[in-house]
Formats: structure tokens, C-alpha cells, sequence
């Protein structure tokens, strides 16, 4: 195990272990299982492929920072992606104005925070680590916007740096409630792989607000756009462009 990975994990276990002798207050917990599916999803060569994926999500937030985590499951029906992978990251922010015991708030700027995240499994059985910081902003009409810039620690291809955009925005028609949310991830090319680059959006009905009970379930629409997938330039994989029918369930 490399300096940084042991700096990351060490960082994370210390956080943990300090969160509650500082007073730690919890604002917010959620649970959800997402179902996707399309037959859009890009696969080697000029081909498509049909699947569905299971996905199980945790996000919390405290006053010292927040939790995200999901273990996915996509099980391909095409000819040549027959396969039931299991993928999944986690990933801590600690607050800076929580550490330093200062308003760190400027302008547009809510705060500034650590982050890291540990991406796990996937086709490849892939360990990964990231460590940066990132900004949360105050932009009017979302719930939350957030920019993060990580050094990522890559096990089998050449380390990268990489930038993350996430965002919630809730809007009403009439009595429906819908919420866009979602990421943009870029990182950066070097000798072993391409630059890549996701836009992924959700739109989703809140279907049980009709019944008195908002934000438990969800049915709508996930676009992904996926250029360099997986680092791989145009002549190996064409870049995606999917369309997946989406239900999520919140608990």
C-alpha cells in the first residue's frame, strides 16, 4: 500500500473517530434502491447492449460533513456482455468550517471540504483511491451543488486527476413534484488512457406525493453521456449516449 493510499484510509479512520468527541450532529439520512434499465449502453466496438441495473445508495449528512456510498449490480443481456458485476464507491467529506471552528462561507461559497472516495469491484475488480477538496456552493433553486478535485491513486492504469460536479434542483407543476439531480465527472488523459467524461442527469416524479407520503417514491428518466468510456479512445468503444427508464424507492 502506497504513502497516499495509507495518508487517505488514516485521514478517514481519524475523522471518524474524532466526529463524535466534537459534539457530531446528524441532519440527514437516506436509504434507496434504484432500478435502471435500457438497451443503450455502449459496449466494445460499434455495439449495444441491453441490461438492467440494481443499485443500493446510503447518503448522510452531519454537521462535520457527510457519507455517500452505492454498491450497483448490472446484468447484461447481450451476447457479449452476459455478466452480473458488482461495482461500488464510497466517499467522505469533512467540512471545513466544522474543523477549523471558523465560518469558511464567502460570496456564492457555503464551504470548502475534504474529500475522498474509494471506488471498488467492478468488471475489472478495480481498488482505487481519491483524496482532494471541494467547494459547496449556495446556487438559488438547488437543494445542493457541489464541485470536488481528487488525485486518484489508480490500481491498474496510470494515476489521474479527475473533477466532479453533483447536483439536486427540485421543481413543482401544479401538484407534481419532480427533482433533477446528478454528476458530471472529468478526469484527465495520460500514456495509458484517455480523458473521459460523464453528464449523467436524472428527472424523477415524486409518484407518492400523490398519496401524502413526498420522497419515498420515484419513477423518471437517467441520460448518460459517457465520452472515452472507461478510458478507452473511439476505436475501441464509441462513446455512449443512453437513455434508461428509471424507479427508485426510498426507505
Amino acid at each position: 500500500m502506497n504513502a497516499f493510499r495509507k495518508t487517505l484510509i488514516a485521514g478517514c479512520v481519524a475523522a471518524a473517530s474524532f466526529a463524535p468527541a466534537a459534539h457530531a450532529e446528524k441532519f440527514f439520512g437516506s436509504s434507496s434502491i434504484s432500478v435502471l434499465h435500457s438497451d443503450q449502453y455502449q459496449g466494445f466496438g460499434p455495439t449495444e447492449y441491453e441490461a438492467t441495473y440494481f443499485t443500493f445508495e446510503n447518503v448522510t449528512a452531519h454537521n462535520w460533513g457527510g457519507t455517500f456510498f452505492f454498491i450497483d449490480s448490472d446484468q447484461g443481456q447481450g451476447s457479449a456482455q452476459d455478466s452480473d458485476n458488482v461495482y461500488g464507491e464510497f466517499a467522505p467529506t469533512l467540512n471545513g468550517s466544522w474543523l477549523t471552528g471558523s465560518d469558511l462561507s464567502y460570496g456564492p461559497i457555503k464551504d470548502v471540504f475534504l474529500a475522498g472516495q474509494y471506488e471498488f469491484g467492478g468488471g475489472t475488480e478495480v481498488n482505487n483511491y481519491m483524496g482532494g477538496f471541494g467547494l459547496a456552493w449556495n446556487v438559488p433553486g438547488f437543494q445542493y451543488f457541489n464541485t470536488a478535485f481528487y488525485y486518484v491513486d489508480n490500481e491498474q492504469i496510470n494515476d489521474d486527476l479527475q473533477m466532479t460536479v453533483t447536483w439536486g434542483a427540485p421543481f413543482e407543476v401544479g401538484p407534481a413534484r419532480f427533482l433533477i439531480d446528478g454528476y458530471i465527472d472529468w478526469s484527465t488523459a495520460e500514456a495509458d488512457h484517455e480523458s473521459e467524461f460523464q453528464f449523467t442527469p436524472q428527472i424523477k416524479l415524486d409518484v407518492s406525493n400523490f398519496w401524502g407520503e413526498p420522497g419515498v417514491l420515484y419513477a423518471g428518466v437517467e441520460y448518460q453521456y459517457w465520452n472515452n468510456k472507461f478510458g478507452l479512445g473511439d476505436e475501441v468503444m464509441d462513446t455512449q449516449s443512453s437513455v434508461s427508464a428509471l424507479v427508485k424507492f426510498h426507505f
